[in-house]
This record gives structure tokens, C-alpha cells and sequence, in this order.
């Protein structure tokens, strides 16, 4: 992603006669993309979650109407971020930071709020609340390729690349971890910081081989607590068993996950239809992470097919930007939002399939969220921000 930068014009603030000389880029492939997804998930938030809202809030627009407002701040964010050089944020990105992991930890205070046995979010006035581990992934995006920027050659070293990934990327990982118990955003968090190191590291060896032995030392690793701790009251624990044995689970651990498996095999290839799914009336928390078995059940497995082109012409859109941003501080930031978007999507269709055990990672735009869908606008709108300094030579 950042090697390569076909046609593309460094733009300076010594180099006005070029951008002249040059036309000046903004991917509108990108915002409407973008826009097409986040309407498409507001309709199908609609289908999905009409019958739980109108049983719990006698409102069946209650999930419909909360996601829009956020929808419209998300926006509103994106077209003002937008406007700005993306260099500026440079100058604020340790801020963020540091007012990130503070965050983090006024939810351990009376501030936090528990939600389903989960205390990760922080209540606000008249009932709202929000997650601060999201605002700690926009931190990330844009901190971490300050600190490479100002390395220099150093990355490309085992002890520079190192140091970021373990020092910065770890402790922000483990921040995650203990601050709010959201082990799956800790290891996303993590994951952002290693794809940004790797594009800029000249060698691609060490990084497959820590890949193997991650998920060498995991197999490892499951084979032994499930061996002498096939008991334990751990929840992680338990969604492994049930990840591993779900129908001796069906009616615990595994409940979620099977019924979500009965829409899937339920949709065929076409669905049933359009507000037709049986089974949003019985998954737990469909609208949240589980969402996408609806869209397969209702639309079948061509319209999951074509949210998955979508979100494959998303992430192509971030990889052009990235690959013709200006400089390396520019390719960073966009190469982060993408290793975000692509390894919650990665997660959440992981966990919906039963390929890997239950993480609670929401899909991109589509699945109910204020937080995320606003966070994930205003990354967008850093992404577009980077795509206004691109200047391309004229034929």
C-alpha cells in the first residue's frame, strides 16, 4: 500500500506549481459506496429488528430511528472532517490518545454502565451511552503512524517494528482488555497495528512465520484448557466449548449461534424475502452482531454475496487512497481504517458461520450500533480527507 503510488503528485506547501499543473482527486466511488451500504443496513436494521423493538419498546422504529440519528452525526462528522488537511491531525493524534485511554478507565468508575453482563460503555445524559474502545480504535489510526513517521528507517528493523507492535500496539491491546473486558476489540486493535507495520516493513517473513506460530501456540493452547478446564465458569472459555460442541450447547452457550446457523440454511439462495425471517424472533440480540444471518435468511446467500462485493469494493477504495496518498503519514492512517473495517468484517462473518467462537464484533455500517457506525463515519470522512491532497498529472 505504500510503496507504490502510480501517477501520483506529492503535494507540498513548496509545490503549489504542481498541484496546478495537476487535477486534484476526491473518491466519490468511495462516498457512494459508503452511502449505498449504510442505507442498505438501515433497511435491513429495520427488517431485523422491527419485532424486537415493538415486544420491548412498543416502538417498532425504536432500533430504525436511534441508528438514524447517530447515522446523520456520523455524516455530519464525515463532510466536516473532510474539509480539513488530514496533517493537522498529526498534531493532535497523542492527545487523542492519552483522552482515549482515559476513557477507557472512567468505566471502571460509577460512570460505566453494564450492559448484558458487559461493563464496556459509559452512560450519558438522558440514557445515552457509547463505547469508549471506539473512540481508542480512531486513536489508534491516526497515533501509530506518528510514531512510524518519526522512526523512520528504524521501522524497517526487528527492533523498531517490534517496538511498536509490542510497546504501543500491546499496551493499547491490554488497555482495551482490563479497562473494558473487550478482549475481541483488543485483539482488532492489535491486529490495525501489525497491518500498518507490515506494509511498511521491507521483509515479509517474520511476519508469516509469527502468524503460524500465533495460531499454532492457539490450537495448542484450546486443546489444553479444554482438556483441564472443560468445567470452568469462564465465559471466554465456555464460547470456545460451545464454538467446538455446539449442539451439546444448543440451549446455552451455543443458542445464539445455532439459531443463527437455522437462518443461514434456512434462505437458501434467493430468501425467503424481504421482512420474512423467521428467526428474528428468536435469536437473542439479532440486530447487533447476528445480523447478518437475517440478511442471508431474508435475501439468501445472493444478497450476502452482494454485501460482501460491496464491502470488497469498500475496502479496494481505501487500498487505492492508500496506495496514492502523498505521503506515508497519509497511507498509514487510511491503511488502518482499512485493516479495521476488513478485520471486523472478517470477524463478524467468522463468528455468524461458526468458524471462529463468538466475539460480539459488529458488521461495518449495517449492524445496530451508535457508536460504531458513527466512529467508522468519521473514519471515512479522515479516509475522503486523504483522497482531497491526491493530485494525479494531467493526460
Amino acid at each position: 500500500m505504500v510503496r507504490s503510488r502510480t501517477k501520483a503528485v506529492k503535494t507540498t506547501d513548496a509545490g503549489k506549481n504542481k498541484e496546478a499543473e495537476g487535477v486534484r482527486y476526491f473518491d466519490y466511488s468511495l462516498l457512494a459506496i459508503l452511502i449505498f451500504l449504510v442505507c442498505f443496513g438501515l433497511v435491513m436494521l429495520y427488517s431485523t429488528s422491527a419485532y424486537s423493538a415493538l415486544v420491548n419498546y412498543g416502538d417498532s422504529m425504536y432500533y430504525f430511528r436511534r441508528q438514524l440519528i447517530f447515522i446523520l452525526i456520523g455524516f455530519a462528522a464525515l463532510f466536516f472532517i473532510t474539509r480539513f488537511d488530514y496533517h493537522s491531525f498529526a498534531k493532535y493524534a497523542r492527545l487523542l490518545y492519552i483522552f482515549a485511554i482515559i476513557l477507557m478507565a472512567l468505566v471502571l468508575t460509577p460512570l460505566g454502565r453494564e450492559v448484558n453482563g458487559a461493563r464496556r460503555w459509559l452512560s450519558l445524559p438522558f440514557g445515552a451511552s457509547f463505547q469508549p474502545s471506539e473512540v481508542a480504535k480512531v486513536a489508534v489510526i491516526l497515533f501509530i503512524p506518528v510514531l512510524i513517521c518519526q522512526m523512520g528507517k528504524e521501522i524497517q528493523t526487528f527492533r523498531g517494528s517490534m517496538r511498536i507492535v509490542l510497546l504501543w500496539g500491546g499496551f493499547t491491546a491490554l488497555c482495551v482488555y482490563f479497562l473494558t473486558d473487550n478482549l475481541s476489540t483488543a485483539i482488532i486493535v492489535l491486529g490495525m497495528v501489525c497491518i500498518m507495520v507490515f506494509v511498511v516493513h521491507p521483509k515479509t517473513w517474520p511476519f508469516v512465520a509469527a502468524a503460524g506460530g500465533i495460531a499454532a501456540a492457539a490450537i495448542i493452547g484450546i486443546n489444553v484448557l479444554l482438556i483441564n478446564m472443560s468445567n470452568s465458569g469462564s465465559f471466554r472459555l465456555n464460547r470456545i466449548i460451545a464454538w467446538l460442541h455446539p449442539e451439546e450447547y444448543a440451549s446455552g452457550s451455543a443458542y445464539q449461534t445455532l439459531q443463527g446457523l437455522y437462518a443461514i440454511g434456512s434462505g437458501g439462495f434467493f430468501g425467503k424475502g424481504l421482512g420474512n425471517s423467521a428467526q428474528k424472533a428468536i435469536i437473542p440480540e439479532v440486530q447487533n452482531d447476528m445480523i447478518l444471518t437475517i440478511i442471508c435468511e431474508e435475501l439468501g446467500i445472493c444478497g450476502v454475496i452482494i454485501v460482501l462485493a460491496l464491502f470488497a469494493m469498500l475496502l479496494y477504495r481505501l487500498m487505492f487512497i492508500a496506495r496514492n496518498a502523498p505521503d506515508m503519514y497519509g497511507s498509514l492512517i487510511v491503511t488502518g481504517i482499512f485493516a479495521h473495517i476488513a478485520l471486523q468484517v472478517i470477524f463478524n462473518v467468522g463468528v455468524v458461520t461458526n468458524t471462529i467462537p463468538n466475539t460480539g464484533i459488529t458488521l461495518p455500517f449495517i449492524s445496530y450500533g451508535g457508536t460504531s457506525v458513527a466512529i467508522l463515519l468519521a473514519e471515512m470522512g479522515i479516509a475522503l480527507s486523504v483522497s482531497r491532497q491526491i493530485t494525479f498529472e494531467e493526460e
